[in-house]
Formats: structure tokens, C-alpha cells, sequence
């Protein structure tokens, strides 16, 4: 197996384990009602879990990586959604990796 058939494999090992996962969560809360705290806390889980992921690229990768992050905070700020929001971080970030 080359390294790109094992990239390829990696890659939908893991999308079979993140699907799984979901795939678990709507089985164990079937015909349960969410609400309140408990509800609050799975809304928060998408945005943690992108903040997780992209916070060390934007403090470890350079100066234009920083910009951009700033520039996606003020948007979250802004109470865009979730999906716009992203969107100005990555325009921000290939604008900034374009004209530098």
C-alpha cells in the first residue's frame, strides 16, 4: 500500500468514526426531549470543537494566521452564524495568504 492509499484509508476511517458517533448520539437520545442546560451544552459542541481544532494554527502558523483569527473572532462577535462565520476566516485567511 502506497502512502496515498493509506492517506485515502485514514481519511475514511476517521469520517466512518465521526459519522459513527453521530449515528450514536441520535440512537441514544431517541424520542427524548432536550432541553434546558443539557441542550445548551450540545449546541455548544460544534463551535468547540472547531475552536479546538483551528487554535493552534492560528497561534503557532505566523503573523497572517493571527490576522485572520482576529478578524473571524469580530465576526463571531458580530453574531454571525456558524457557516458565515467560518466563511470569513478562511476568505481572510486566502486573502492574507494572496497579497503577502
Amino acid at each position: 500500500m502506497t502512502a496515498e492509499y493509506s492517506v485515502l484509508l485514514l481519511i475514511a476511517i476517521m469520517g466512518a468514526a465521526t459519522y459513527a458517533t453521530r449515528l450514536a448520539g441520535y440512537w441514544l437520545l431517541q424520542g427524548k426531549t432536550v432541553t434546558g442546560r443539557f441542550k445548551a451544552a450540545l449546541d455548544a459542541v460544534p463551535p468547540a470543537i472547531l475552536v479546538a481544532v483551528i487554535a493552534p494554527m492560528v497561534f503557532l502558523e505566523g503573523t497572517n494566521n493571527m490576522i485572520a483569527g482576529a478578524v473571524t473572532v469580530a465576526a463571531a462577535i458580530m453574531r454571525l452564524p456558524l457557516l458565515a462565520t467560518i466563511a470569513v476566516g478562511v476568505g481572510s485567511v486566502a486573502a492574507l495568504r494572496a497579497f503577502t
